[in-house]
């Protein structure tokens, strides 16, 4: 069996006792076979035999991504390429999957263990911008969400809200003990509430899980997440708005079961550094300053698992286990997650 294969079999079994193991298992790995990654290292002068813990891991700026062929294998018949949204005129980033079922194996797993299995939900999707525009990680891992449901209601949904909404009434009459998943881009969600489309049957229902992903896409004004979150709840009769964390550049995702706190997954972890030192690891005890996200995918493993990105967080807890999203960069994408800092 090829290493990649032992690699991603070790990560289908992680614990959070061994994360840090593998991860340094990988980088070992994507050092010596990712080419870009391997120039990067170098170029930093970086003595790899000095590398002992996930603090000393040189990360990829995310930016890499448009402009190079991250791989740390080649190119199979099964290969993908996911390309990220982006504004008109942006160039964009490419994240070539070599191995797609693997990433729908993750991504299977971390939304059944946050939630619940998916052949118990009925998956209704309002994603206008990711299907216009294709060749998306989301509506890839969306469709395959939709497919395990196993159930005829599940689907996406463009422009025409008045279906949706219809299809949500039916989906609570037919299946009355069944969790009904909306996951939608923030802006086509607030189109939604504040469409004259009456919810006011889902008052006493607590059927429907309300999903925001992936921001304004250039639509509308940025907002506050809490902004957004009121919004929602109040036209949708929800307590709590889920939100999903997630970009082209990773296989995992991270969720929020409400008050925009993301939970890592089994093989996703933050480390965040200081804003302007990039090689700087902010203490994990401390929950009160803000710093650039480094994201640790494990399941990169063809590509690259150490990613600085442009999003900005801070901690909620002492053991970093929760994290809170609260903007990004000055000058960065207006992409995946962003939601405008307060």
């Amino acid at each position: 069996m090829k290493q990649n294969e032992i690699l991603k079999n070790k990560v289908l079994a992680v614990t959070k006792e061994n994360f840090n193991e593998l991860a340094l298992d990988i980088f070992e790995y994507q050092s010596e076979n990712c080419e870009i990654y391997k120039k990067y290292i170098n170029t930093l002068n970086i003595n790899l035999e000095e590398i002992k813990s996930l603090n000393q891991i040189p990360f990829l700026p995310i930016d890499f991504f448009k402009k190079h062929t991250i791989l740390s294998n080649p190119e199979t018949s099964q290969t993908v390429t996911f390309k990220s949204s982006g504004t008109t005129g942006q160039v964009t980033s490419k994240h070539i999957v070599n191995d797609p079922d693997f990433y729908l194996q993750i991504a299977t797993k971390q939304f059944e263990k946050t939630y619940q299995p998916l052949n118990q939900t009925i998956v209704l999707a309002l994603l206008p911008s990711y299907l216009e525009r294709g060749e998306s990680s989301l509506v890839y891992m969306v469709q395959h969400f939709i497919s395990q449901s196993g159930n005829d209601l599940s689907g996406f949904f463009i422009h025409d809200l008045k279906a949706l909404v219809k299809t949500i009434k039916s989906a609570i009459q037919q299946y009355p003990n069944r969790k009904i998943l909306l996951i939608g881009v923030t802006y086509a969600l607030l189109d939604l509430a504040e469409s004259d489309a009456d919810l006011s049957f889902l008052k006493y229902n607590n059927q429907l899980m309300v999903m925001e992903t992936g921001g304004m896409k250039g639509k509308r004004t940025e907002m506050i997440r809490d902004e957004v979150h009121a919004i929602l709840k109040q036209s949708f009769y929800r307590t709590e708005i889920f939100s999903e964390y997630g970009m082209t550049e990773l296989l995992s995702q991270a969720y929020s079961k409400g008050n925009g706190i993301f939970e890592i997954s089994d093989t996703l972890k933050l480390l965040l550094r200081e804003i302007n030192d990039p090689f700087s690891i902010l203490d994990k005890n401390n929950k009160t300053k803000t710093g650039g996200v480094n994201c640790i995918d494990l399941a990169n493993v063809d590509s690259v698992s150490f990613i600085e990105t442009k999003d900005l967080a801070v901690y909620v807890d002492e053991s970093a286990n929760y994290f809170k999203i609260i903007g990004r960069f000055d000058n960065s994408d207006q992409r995946g997650c962003n939601l405008m800092v307060q």
